[in-house]
């Protein structure tokens, strides 16, 4: 299936039938009076986030969504069938933005949650409605109100625990497959990964959510590259694990031009915990690694973790340090959960 994290969708609620001007005729009944009916209400648009759907794609092939409109009054007081509402099924984590593509109408983070996007046009009153003591025949109805039509962004923000970022081929597909059952493209050229890729991971009996993105180069948060079209998928991570390629021979460098894109493109993200990692050790001797490592923790300001996706170096121990970051969110919500009213 392929990936899709961006759609425009065009979207209309039904209009509302008109009111009907009717007046009842029947054998003996010379003065039957006004009898119209009401029109029916038309369909309302909404949205909802499903389980099970982790792709917009569907929306790439159709993007128009209109309800049904109500149906017109009729005589003998019949009031018009109402139009049947549209659903939009969307992946949990999706956003929807207004026609500008900023401004947040809605942000569906649990299965479940709906949000109604275009009201459905009330229907029109019958004549039957206009009766008074001194218009015993009234000759007029409403028309219904017209539906709502709008534009909307769908944008999708994948749901994970942590989030790897990295330069291009800094090992961070080659770690999600060695931790996770998550298969994606592994080759030794840049720019392997184009789309996101979760995986599920275990440690120490314990499971999380990792996500892996495309990898950012400099220049980035202005359009170079393709990284930067997914780094709201890492917005919602609990915490960042930063990779940094060990054979190579600027580790400081390159680690803070990562730095200044996630900076660039939100204070967010920058603002999250972050574990750094220097990966590939498997494939440098130990004062090399000692070297690097220095000099990696003097450009960052901070520890630096050490491993090897390949080998398995380390591995455990910086899903440890993952953990201890992602545990206390979990708390959180489950206390959350804990002082919530019952429902019966």
């Amino acid at each position: 299936m392929k990936f899709l994290d961006l759609a425009k969708v065009h979207i209309r609620s039904g209009g509302g039938g008109a009111g009907c001007v009717s007046f009842r005729r029947e054998k003996f009944i010379e003065y039957g009076g006004p009898d119209g009916g009401d029109g029916g209400k038309g369909g309302d648009v909404w949205a909802e986030a499903m389980d099970g759907l982790n792709t917009l794609i569907d929306f790439r092939y159709q993007q128009h969504f209109f309800a049904k409109s109500g149906q017109h009054g009729m005589g003998s007081q019949m009031t018009g069938k109402s139009g049947e509402d549209i659903v939009l099924k969307v992946p949990v984590g999706t956003e929807i933005l207004d026609e500008d593509e900023e401004t947040v109408i809605a942000d569906l983070t649990e299965a479940g949650q709906r949000i109604l996007l275009a009201r459905g046009g009330n229907g029109g009153w019958g004549n039957l409605h206009f009766k008074t003591s001194t218009n015993r025949a009234p000759r007029n109805a409403n028309p219904g109100q017209p539906g709502v039509e709008r534009v909307i962004w769908l944008r999708l923000k994948l749901i994970a625990d942590a989030g790897l970022v990295g330069l291009p081929n800094a090992g961070k597909s080659t770690f999600l497959a060695a931790v996770s059952n998550a298969r994606p493209k592994i080759a030794d050229y840049p720019f392997t990964t184009l789309h996101p890729n979760l995986g599920v991971v275990g440690v120490d009996g314990r499971e999380f959510v990792m996500a892996d993105i495309p990898g950012l180069i400099e220049g980035a948060s202005e359009g170079r590259g393709i990284g930067d079209r997914f780094l709201g998928h890492v917005e919602r991570c609990a915490v960042l694990l930063h990779l940094v390629d060990g054979t190579s021979e600027t580790v400081a460098e390159d680690a803070r031009t990562v730095l200044a894109e996630l900076a660039a493109y939100s204070p967010l993200l920058m603002d999250k915990p972050r574990i750094t990692a220097l990966n590939k050790i498997d494939a440098l001797d130990e004062d090399l690694i000692a070297e690097r490592r220095a000099a990696l923790e003097a450009g960052i300001g901070g520890p630096v973790q050490l491993m090897s996706g390949v080998a398995k170096q380390g591995v455990p121990q910086v899903l440890r340090a993952l953990w201890s970051e992602i545990a206390p969110t979990r708390r959180v919500v489950a206390d959350d959960a804990d002082d919530a009213p019952w429902q019966p």
